[in-house]
C-alpha cells in the first residue's frame, strides 16, 4: 500500500464486572468518598472507553485483599452493589459521557461506614449530597440527650461527637464544606487577650463558666454546648462517677487559686522558657507563647484549657494554671492522686 500497512485495531476493552463490584464495595465498606467518586470518573477503570484496567498493579489500592473480603460489611455493601437496579445504575453512568449520577443507596451507606470508622467530614459530604446531613445530624443530637438521659455517658459522648463532626461552613469558599477541627486557631482566640486579672484567665473561671467556655471550644459548634447547658457538672464531665470524685475534690482542695507552674518550678529552675518547653515536651527554637500554645493545641486540644499568657520579665510564655476550688482539674484525673 502506498502509506504503509493498515494498523489493526485493537480488540475492545472488556470490564472484569467481578472486579468492579468488589472496588465499588471496598470504596463503600471503607467510607472513602474519594475513591468511590473516582471509580465514576472518565479516566476509571471501570469504564469501557476507558484504557485502564483493574488488573494494573497501580489500581491494586482499590481492590480488597483476602481479610477485607470476609468482613461482614464488605459482603453486605458487595450484596448491595450486586443488587440488579444498583449495578443497572452503575452501568448506566458508567455508559454515560458525563458527570456521573451516584447511586444514592451506595452513598448512604458508604456516609454511615464513614460515621462508624469516625470519618466525619467524609460522612458530612456524602449526607450533605443526599440532602439529608442536618437531619442526621440531628438524629444523632437525639440519640446522644437519650442516651445522657439513660445515663449512658459513653454512648452520649460518641453521638456528639458525631453529630458536632457532621456540621457544615456554608461560608466556606469557593463551596461549602464540613466544618475540621481546628483546635490550634480556636486556642489563639481564647487566649487572643492577656488576662488582667483572674476573671480574665480561662482556667480560673468559676466552674460553670469554665465548663461553658470548655465544651464551646471542645465542640467546635457553641449550639451544641448549649444543649448541655442544663445538665448536671457531672455529665458535662461526662463520668459516671464523676459526682462522687467531685464532692471529694471540694472538700480536699478547699478553696483558693493555684498555678502549676510553682509545681515544676524544681524542674525549670529561673528559666522560663523552660516552661512551655516543658508542657510541649519539646522545644521550639525562638519559640513564642502563641506558637507553643498552637502546638499544644494541635497535639492536646484540651490543654489549652489549663494554660494562660503570662509575662516573665520581658518575656511572655504559657503557664500551666487551675482553680484550687474548682472541682474539674480532679474529676478529670489532672491532679496527683486523681483517677480519670
Amino acid at each position: 500500500m502506498l502509506f504503509g500497512k493498515k494498523k489493526s485495531a485493537s480488540a475492545p476493552k472488556i470490564v472484569n464486572e467481578d472486579l468492579a463490584a468488589r472496588a465499588f464495595a471496598k470504596a463503600v465498606t471503607d467510607g472513602d468518598f474519594v475513591n468511590f467518586r473516582l471509580l465514576f470518573l472518565a479516566f476509571s477503570p471501570a469504564r469501557v472507553a476507558s484504557s485502564e484496567r483493574f488488573e494494573d498493579a497501580k489500581y491494586s489500592y482499590l481492590l480488597p485483599d483476602d481479610e477485607s473480603q470476609s468482613n461482614g460489611e464488605f459482603r453486605r455493601a458487595l450484596a448491595l452493589v450486586r443488587e440488579d437496579a444498583t449495578w443497572r445504575h452503575i452501568q448506566r453512568e458508567l455508559d454515560a459521557n458525563r458527570p456521573a449520577q451516584l447511586p444514592a443507596e451506595l452513598v448512604m451507606l458508604l456516609a454511615d461506614n464513614a460515621v462508624r470508622l469516625g470519618k466525619f467530614t467524609i460522612a458530612a459530604q456524602a449526607y450533605e449530597l443526599l440532602r439529608v446531613r442536618r437531619r442526621m445530624q440531628d438524629e444523632f443530637f437525639a440519640q446522644a440527650d437519650a442516651a445522657l438521659d439513660d445515663g449512658n455517658v459513653r454512648r452520649a459522648v460518641h453521638g456528639y461527637l458525631v453529630a458536632t463532626g457532621l456540621e457544615y461552613n456554608y461560608a466556606a469558599f469557593p463551596e461549602p464544606l464540613p466544618v475540621v477541627p481546628d483546635w490550634q486557631t480556636k486556642a489563639l482566640m481564647l487566649h487572643g487577650e492577656y488576662p488582667r486579672s483572674a476573671e480574665d484567665c480561662i482556667p480560673l473561671q468559676q466552674p460553670e463558666q469554665f465548663i461553658r467556655t470548655a465544651l464551646a471550644y471542645l465542640l467546635l459548634d457553641a449550639a451544641a454546648a448549649a444543649r448541655l447547658e442544663p445538665r448536671p457538672i457531672s455529665v458535662r464531665l461526662s463520668g459516671r462517677d464523676f459526682e462522687a470524685r467531685i464532692q471529694h475534690a471540694v472538700a480536699e482542695r478547699g478553696g483558693g487559686r493555684v498555678s502549676l507552674a510553682r509545681e515544676i518550678e524544681e524542674l525549670v529552675g529561673e528559666d522560663p522558657h523552660k516552661v512551655p518547653a516543658a508542657l510541649l515536651g519539646r522545644t521550639i527554637d525562638d519559640g513564642e507563647w502563641w506558637q507553643y500554645l498552637k502546638e499544644l493545641a494541635y497535639t492536646h486540644p484540651a490543654s489549652a484549657l489549663f494554660v494562660s499568657r503570662q509575662i516573665i520579665g520581658e518575656t511572655e510564655i504559657v503557664v500551666p494554671r487551675y482553680r484550687g476550688d474548682s472541682p474539674v482539674p480532679s474529676a478529670l484525673g489532672l491532679l496527683p492522686g486523681a483517677t480519670a
